[in-house]
């Protein structure tokens, strides 16, 4: 194995090298190790594929991949990517068909990856064919593990992988099972994005207690996440996984946001239904629950606004972000149409996201420029671990810890 040259030589996880962020090798052993080791990666909800045939596109890594239902009603996830000529065969985002056909030679294949027929394998008129010993079976589409729970559909490369349970560990389990109890999903739609930054600096600022309060005018001005809220940081065992909790206050008593520069005092809303905030009683006492599941996804439930947020890198610089807005069949027409006005808190030029987009594109361009450079991560000192307080690093540490061990950096 090729031994990977980074100026990573200090211990913990703390003090991250540039070179994790623009590296083409190590983004290429990321790949290898993580996107397409034995990781759990999400590709979408159920409701996404309703009936047997419907299917959606999508991407674990850089490898293109179909999710569709079989006649069974079992979700299946395929690699996209014909066994005759490697061709990339469907190109629509999403659809319904009654068999997969790639448009090159024809080959076709059903909802499981099955191959069904080759045009002329037996020749034509006795000439050519495929040989005698060619089988249909032996020449299926590549087929991931798939794992589902309450709606949410993940997969992998690697059959070994441990279950999705094990892989979350109990207390993101409970994080993840408070947003997805079993409760019937509803598609609201999505929101799509290319970020000119490193696939990690997503993961990073979702497990970022310390920047929503500064950065974010909306948050800072209007209280939705606030430095001194009641908060909760959760993490598995391994530090890969995280889940940041916490609870707006009915009334605000002092403001620790006054003299931050984001902090607008002054700003007024047109629209008060924006902050048209109605507790759920399955948030029990937190107003807000971000859960990232490495290496790919956040869930994200900020006040009434349901989301999962998709990762999908694209080299070392760049990745793909999809939004996938959702609610609950039963929720009645107002809690529809709140979630719906509140998703324009975020996604790509959301009133709170659009600033993550920008500071992300920022500090990509921050670490091409000096690859000598090594960020600083230690608010709250450089240990790893839960904490009942948001001014802490914590979480970024722990994947970071994680993500050495994996990589063998």
């Amino acid at each position: 194995m090729q031994e990977l040259l980074t100026p990573w030589t200090s211990a913990g996880s703390s003090r991250i090298p540039s070179d994790v962020y623009t590296s083409a090798d190590i983004y290429r052993r990321e790949l290898d190790r993580i996107f397409y080791g034995p990781h759990w990666s999400y590709v979408g909800l159920e409701i996404e594929v309703p009936d047997p045939g419907c299917f959606k596109r999508t991407s674990v890594g850089e490898r293109s991949v179909i999710m569709i239902r079989n006649r069974k009603g079992e979700v299946n996830v395929l690699e996209n990517r014909c066994a005759h000529r490697a061709m990339r065969f469907c190109q629509e985002r999403t659809g319904k068909v009654k068999t997969l056909v790639c448009p090159y030679h024809q080959w076709n294949y059903n909802y499981d990856g099955k191959l069904l027929g080759v045009p002329f394998q037996r020749g034509v008129k006795g000439n050519g064919g495929m040989p005698a010993d060619f089988a249909l079976d032996d020449h299926g589409l590549n087929r991931l593990k798939v794992a589902v729970r309450n709606g949410v559909v993940f997969a992998c490369f690697d059959d070994g992988v441990e279950s999705l349970e094990d892989y979350l560990g109990p207390e993101i389990l409970g994080c993840f099972d408070r947003t997805f109890s079993g409760r019937e999903l509803v598609l609201h739609g999505y929101s799509r994005q290319r970020i000119p930054g490193n696939w990690k600096l997503m993961m990073e600022n979702i497990k970022d207690p310390y920047h929503p309060g500064l950065l974010h005018t909306w948050f800072v001005t209007f209280g939705l996440w606030r430095a001194d809220n009641q908060s909760q940081l959760r993490i598995d065992a391994k530090g890969r996984h995280a889940a940041m909790l916490s609870r707006r206050p009915e009334k605000v008593t002092a403001n620790v946001e006054e003299g931050v520069s984001s902090y607008r005092s002054n700003m007024k809303l047109h629209d008060m239904r924006l902050l048209d905030i109605v507790a759920e009683p399955w948030w029990g006492e937190h107003t807000v629950c971000m859960t990232t599941v490495f290496p790919n996804v956040i869930f994200q439930q900020q006040v009434n606004s349901l989301s999962t947020r998709q990762i999908i890198p694209n080299g070392p610089g760049s990745f793909d972000f999809i939004w996938t807005h959702f609610g609950f069949a039963d929720d009645d027409p107002a809690m529809v149409e709140r979630r719906l006005r509140q998703a324009n808190l975020f996604g790509p030029a959301g009133f709170v996201s659009a600033d993550d987009g920008e500071v992300i594109e920022f500090s990509q361009e921050g670490f091409e420029q000096d690859k000598a450079f090594a960020t600083l991560c230690e608010l709250d000192g450089t240990g790893v671990g839960p904490t009942d307080h948001a001014v802490t690093e914590t979480l970024i540490r722990g994947m970071y810890r994680y993500w050495r061990e994996v990589m063998e950096l």
